[in-house]
């Protein structure tokens, strides 16, 4: 995102082949007779790493197939969307859409929902899990939270016990529900830090997982791998986003552009993997928010051609 307000705009209107590097050995013969290695190319997808939508937003919202197919000829496996509004999914049905992503041998894992002022209220949230439920999704992904609501520690236990229904709500659709955090999450207020003092402390872990974005937690001045062994097993989606420069932490997301494809920044995403295990991570999910030479495409491919030849090899 260029900054946090397109991320609110967007999700209201919204309402919520790079190739890999596993080499394979075959003989083939030579000029003198000899077997020699000939290298195939493994198929990306085998490594199973998931695109959120919301980085080629702009693509989407004016071409879902041809966008869509890119990203499956690209060697994406999951996506995590970012297009709900009315029951459906990028203005197509439930059954619709997810044909366009099947029959592109693409599954899709997850979704980001609508942000309305005052919060998903449960009588949304009943409609939200009835709509995905359709979709098959397996994770309903709640990525905001507005302004007004972070003000006071007694906001945001209030949105939390609200969350804690809204997961009972979606698993007795048989989702997961979970939260996608930022950075304003570890900011002090009235002498506590949101993120460890009520989230972690008040979501019920078996209602509510954890969607822990590296680069928001990273500038909050945070190491992910230390987070993750503090809460082991709360973490079952990664959202895999670099950034091109170390900062002093801070804590609002207005104006950030400083977002990188995975791999091309600074931030170490093997030490992050070698605790998946500790996390309880089920799917990585690439994200970048926007890029400086408004090229997401070429971001995404290189991505996952440094997820398949460095960081996951």
């Amino acid at each position: 995102m260029k900054k946090a307000q397109s991320r609110r705009e967007f999700l209201r209107v919204s309402a919520a082949g790079a190739v890999g590097a596993l080499f394979l050995s075959q003989n083939s013969c030579r000029s003198g007779g000899k077997p020699a290695k000939k290298t195939v190319l493994a198929d990306p997808k085998s490594f199973g790493i998931g695109l959120q939508l919301y980085t080629i937003r702009d693509a989407m919202a004016i071409d879902v197939p041809g966008s869509l197919k890119k990203v499956s000829d690209i060697g994406y496996k999951y996506l995590e969307l970012a297009g709900y509004a009315d029951g459906k999914f990028y203005e197509y049905e439930p059954a619709e859409f997810k044909k366009i992503v099947n029959d592109l041998g693409m599954e899709i894992i997850s979704s980001h929902t609508q942000v309305e002022a005052e919060g998903i209220t449960l009588e949304n949230a009943t409609k939200m899990a009835e709509d995905h439920a359709r979709l098959g999704v397996k994770y309903c992904v709640q990525p905001w939270v507005v302004e007004e609501a972070r003000t006071t520690i007694a906001s945001y236990q209030k949105m939390v016990a609200d969350w804690n229904k809204v997961g009972q709500i979606m698993k007795e659709n048989g989702i997961q529900f979970g939260y996608h955090n930022h950075n304003f999450e570890f900011a002090n207020v009235e002498g506590k830090i949101p993120f460890f003092d009520v989230f972690m402390v008040e979501l019920d872990k078996d209602l509510v997982t954890m969607e822990l974005d590296m680069f928001w937690t990273t500038k909050a001045g945070y190491n992910p791998v230390d987070i993750i062994k503090r809460y082991p097993g709360r973490f079952q989606l990664y959202h895999m986003k670099d950034m091109f420069t170390h900062e002093e932490p801070f804590f609002t997301t207005d104006g950030v552009t400083d977002f990188a494809p995975v791999g091309a920044g600074v931030i170490d995403f093997k030490e992050i993997l070698a605790v998946k295990d500790i996390a309880g991570m089920k799917y990585m999910i690439v994200e970048q928010d926007s890029t400086k030479d408004g090229l997401p495409f070429d971001a995404i491919q290189t991505s996952i051609t440094n997820l398949t030849t460095r960081i996951l090899v």
